[in-house]
């Protein structure tokens, strides 16, 4: 850990982290409480977004295996990133008051390029250097979670003075990335330029003519995506339980912080416990520890009872990230890691997102979070279950 090129990658995590969960944790009571927005027209925008973000991923996943250890792609997104504030209130808002389906579809690009396909993209990069420089990828995503919940609770104390300053908050913050990036140097060896030049679109169409890699993504799919769609607008339904908005707001902004830097502590001790029990029963576990979150969620209304079962969040996914990557690299071919993460994980969680997101929205407006809550607690139980039959155990 006290590598230079952990550190420069550890405090890369930090910044970008900050900049991207400064506003996207207030993201729908922003669409909510700023513009107005329906639940369903939330869910429009949230599977968009994945839509969006299904087409870039195999393109930055390609692009990554192809290019090896070069930055060019880190780059790109970090120009992306420096445009949030710009984008977000001369741009996007706009957009969505005036010309709805406009604006969904800009920002959902947006949206893709910059952050959901591009922190896959990043992390991709950085478990790469940690299988080359010999750190664990857990103890480094670790200060990713701190970043967030350093961003978590500054957006927490400005979001009820001004919406907008979250995003200008991550421009600024954005600024930052580019030094570290300029100073971090990896060389490319001659041997890595030739493997990842020597890839092609035949070994990609190969990869997925393998049946395990198609059980994998079924068990993303029905696990971690339903998860992913529950937490979109759960920030919506927790501001609901309190006296007011603004203090739910608040009340929020802290929680998530405390979280998030829970998550930081368990994405450090992760790797000893996926070390010790394997890929496959840490997805597993992680699914079953998603499962009693979304359905608890829906049996639980006190404040302080659903605070908690919240907190879980940052047991599961650092047990999840950690287990992602070593299935990956234990069980399918490494030139094509950054492929196998951002399509079979990435891109599974986002086209389970954008086809579930709208339908979850449609039944938070019909049937209340509650009862929503309890049908995606038992989707989510029944994939984990599949799961613990279909994945391959560590040691076949």
């Amino acid at each position: 850990m006290g590598k230079p090129i952990y550190i420069k990658l550890s405090t890369f995590f930090f910044v970008f982290f900050f900049a991207w969960l400064v506003f996207l944790a207030f993201m729908p009571m922003w669409f909510d409480q700023a513009l107005h927005l329906t639940g369903t027209q939330i869910g429009i925008i949230f599977a968009a977004n994945s839509i969006l973000t299904m087409l870039m991923e195999p393109v930055y996943g390609y692009i990554s295996d192809k290019i090896g250890m070069k930055k060019h792609l880190l780059y790109f997104i970090v120009g992306l990133v420096i445009l949030t504030g710009p984008f977000f209130t001369m741009v996007y808002a706009p957009l969505l008051t005036s010309n709805f389906y406009a604006g969904v579809i800009a920002g959902g690009l947006y949206m893709a390029t910059a952050f959901n396909a591009g922190i896959a993209s990043i992390e991709s990069y950085i478990e790469k250097c940690s299988r080359r420089f010999d750190f664990e990828f857990g103890r480094s995503r670790m200060w990713g979670s701190l970043g967030a919940a350093a961003g978590i609770f500054c957006a927490g104390r400005v979001f009820n003075i001004d919406m907008n300053m979250i995003f200008w908050i991550a421009s600024g913050t954005a600024l930052l990335l580019l030094p570290i990036l300029m100073f971090t140097h990896v060389e490319v060896t001659e041997e890595e330029a030739s493997k990842s030049e020597h890839i092609s679109l035949s070994d990609v169409k190969e990869l997925f003519k393998i049946k395990d890699v198609w059980m994998f993504m079924a068990f993303i799919v029905g696990s971690s995506c339903v998860y992913g769609v529950f937490d979109q607008q759960f920030a919506i339904y927790y501001a609901s339980l309190f006296p007011t908005v603004a203090e739910g707001n608040e009340a929020f902004g802290y929680l998530n912080s405390l979280q998030v830097f829970l998550e930081a502590m368990c994405m450090g001790l992760a790797p000893i416990l996926v070390n010790k029990i394997g890929a496959k029963r840490s997805l597993v576990l992680a699914g079953t520890i998603m499962a009693i979150r979304v359905g608890g969620s829906g049996l639980v209304t006190n404040i302080y009872a659903i605070s908690a079962i919240k907190l879980l969040h940052a047991i599961e996914l650092s047990i999840l990230l950690v287990s992602v990557f070593k299935y990956i690299a234990k069980n399918f071919d490494n030139r094509l890691a950054s492929v196998m993460y951002l399509v079979g994980f990435q891109l599974s969680n986002q086209l389970g997102a954008s086809i579930l997101s709208p339908v979850a929205g449609s039944m938070y407006d019909s049937i209340g979070f509650a009862s929503t809550y309890l049908i995606l607690g038992a989707i989510v139980a029944s994939f984990t279950a599949f799961g613990a039959f279909v994945l391959k155990s560590d040691d076949k």
